[in-house]
């Protein structure tokens, strides 16, 4: 009966076709048959991000539409649950959710979770922020950047990174020949332009940011500079996270200093380590380091990431047995934790490979 319903409705529609074009009804119609045929009739089919037909209508769309019809379709769209109070139900925005999942289940890294936190937060609830939101994430491989981009991504998206708003970008694999550096400019700038034009907001990730070529990140300065557009396009509700090794040795050095003289590492502080690790930045090499977010001074946050200690690795293990469903013990975690290198090897301190390495012991994989 609802289906006999629609179709009349998208009958009744076409009799207005001199009010607008043609086109936009068979967008529109093509999204619901899709939607009826994948959710009602449960057909064999598989949205795909690309697919112009699984996206829901922009209001550009819906311009030549008259009003009571608009309202009609509207109510009957919500009432198949496809409605939220945010306008996109892409974008959820659970900071609430972000502080759980930031305090539970990543270890050892207090400074991460508060200036993370903060950050996020303080953008979400600011629309008008004169600029995007550039977070650095520094330290050692495996201390956590990847597990906290993604925890950010699962929170702030209904799809996590599996997201049509979120981005993905990996130095060595999607930019890894330098003489091809000019068509990767044109490449990236095309490709964030289109990802800021289909989402109101939007999440691009760097990983492995050293390794980014000169001048590829300056291709896309202005989309994180203080503009309220650039070419009639505004990236004022983008995030850009980008992670590096830069300056993990800072890091560590401050993280051993506190050991030695007998302090708590939850005692160690931003002034601790911000300007330390915002020099070294700036006079390592690559072409993240040596580009104009340095010395333009467009990096919001620098958050860095300390070396994990043998009981976070044994937390990490523990984890990672939770999520699989399997049972641990502490004898357990501790032969997982043992197998892991730590300096100083003596006092098996710092995890010379951190909670990335837990998971190949146990056959599991920890993002």
């Amino acid at each position: 009966m609802l289906v006999r319903w629609f179709l009349l409705l998208l009958g009744t529609l076409s009799t207005q076709a001199d009010l607008f074009q043609f086109d936009s009804i068979t967008n529109v119609s093509s999204y619901y048959f899709n939607y009826i045929y994948c959710n009602i009739w449960e057909g064999e089919c598989q949205p795909s991000q690309d697919d112009a037909s699984q996206q829901v209508p922009s209001r550009e769309l819906w311009a030549g539409f008259p009003q009571d019809y608009i309202s009609v379709l509207h109510q009957w769209y919500c009432s198949l649950g496809q409605c939220c109070e945010s306008g996109d139900c892409r974008i959820t925005n659970n900071i609430t959710g972000l502080a759980r999942d930031l305090q539970t289940k990543l270890h050892g890294q207090h400074l991460a979770q508060s200036v993370v936190l903060k950050a996020i937060q303080g953008f979400i609830i600011d629309p008008e922020s004169n600029k995007p939101l550039t977070l650095s994430f520094h330290g050692w491989s495996g201390t956590g950047k990847n597990f906290v981009a993604r925890i950010i991504a699962d929170n702030l998206y209904r799809d996590g990174v599996k997201s049509e708003c979120v981005r993905l970008f990996i130095a060595p694999f999607h930019f890894p020949h330098a003489r091809l550096g000019d068509t990767y400019k044109g490449q990236l700038r095309e490709a964030i332009r289109d990802m800021v034009l289909r989402c109101p907001q939007t999440l691009f990730i760097f990983d492995e940011a050293e390794k980014l070529h000169p001048g590829l990140i300056d291709a896309i300065k202005p989309y994180m500079d203080h503009y309220d557009n650039v070419d009639g396009v505004s990236y004022r509700r983008a995030i850009f996270l980008f992670l590096s090794n830069i300056g993990g040795a800072t890091i560590n050095d401050v993280a051993l200093d506190f050991w030695h003289s007998g302090q708590n590492r939850e005692d160690i502080g931003m002034e601790d380590l911000e300007h330390r690790l915002r020099t070294e930045t700036m006079e390592s090499q690559g072409g993240f380091a040596q580009s104009e977010l340095m010395s333009g001074h467009l990096i919001d946050f620098y958050v860095p990431f300390l070396p994990l200690e043998y009981r976070h690795v044994k937390l990490c293990a523990r984890d990672a047995y939770i999520a699989r469903g399997l049972e641990t013990d502490e004898a357990t975690l501790d032969e997982v934790a043992k197998a892991m290198l730590y300096v100083p090897k003596e006092e098996r301190l710092f995890s010379a490979q951190g909670c990335k390495s837990v998971p190949q012991r146990i056959n599991f994989f920890l993002p």
